[in-house]
């Protein structure tokens, strides 16, 4: 089913997401630490981090492409360099046991944000909704979104809809200054009748919804 409307630009994301093996996480992310240089030097890094809470021994990475041209692009520069095919794709792709990518365009209604300091804690949600696209559940889903916003306890990142992958998926990003400010935060929205209103509507149209809690690398720029 189309994926409905979206940013009037061709810019998108390219999600990843890797399991590392139990064993080799701390070695994995010394080396993206090290050596991830070699990669942002060909294309835009959003994020990487690493999963806490929801999900175990899971990274997370979120790179922009000004369109499906400059993706080709970059992943044939990639191919040809001996650097980071060297000193990092040889290094840790025996420390990978999965591999999986998305293609997301953020909703119309959105921008990517930035926190407002850095070191604090992101939250990835991911909300599976029902066929039919933002036609059918996106001002639902916005209203949503925008009333846990006006409750001020947590600060938006980015909402991103998904175009290859599981279609109707929408990843929510936020931020938050620590996993106990968002305990409170979340506590507090429980109890605003505007939020619970806005959910008990959007909720209509959802699937199933996942929560992780990531930390972000020392090489990431949302940090």
């Amino acid at each position: 089913l189309a994926t409905g409307p979206r940013q009037n630009n061709g810019i998108f994301y390219e999600i990843r997401t890797y399991d590392v093996k139990p064993a080799k996480m701390k070695e994995f992310l010394e080396m993206i630490d090290k050596y991830l240089h070699f990669r942002t030097a060909h294309s835009e890094l959003v994020g990487f981090w690493y999963s806490e809470l929801g999900a175990m021994n899971k990274v997370f990475h979120i790179w922009k492409y000004d369109n499906f041209a400059h993706r080709t692009a970059v992943r044939q520069a990639l191919a040809n360099d001996k650097e980071w095919q060297g000193k990092l794709i040889s290094a840790i792709l025996p420390l990978v046991e999965k591999q999986h990518n998305e293609v997301a365009y953020l909703v119309p209604w959105c921008q990517l944000g930035k926190p407002p300091k850095e070191g604090g804690i992101y939250e990835w949600v991911t909300f599976h909704m029902k066929p039919g696209g933002p036609a059918l559940w996106g001002e639902a889903f916005r209203a949503a979104i925008n009333a846990h916003i006006n409750t001020g306890y947590t600060t938006l990142i980015g909402v991103f809809h998904t175009e290859y992958g599981l279609l109707n998926t929408v990843h929510v990003l936020w931020w938050n200054e620590s996993p106990d400010h968002r305990a409170a935060g979340r506590h507090s929205a429980h109890e605003d009748a505007r939020v619970v209103a806005a959910v008990r509507d959007s909720v209509r149209f959802l699937e199933s919804q996942q929560n992780v809690l990531l930390i972000p690398l020392q090489c990431s720029p949302l940090k």
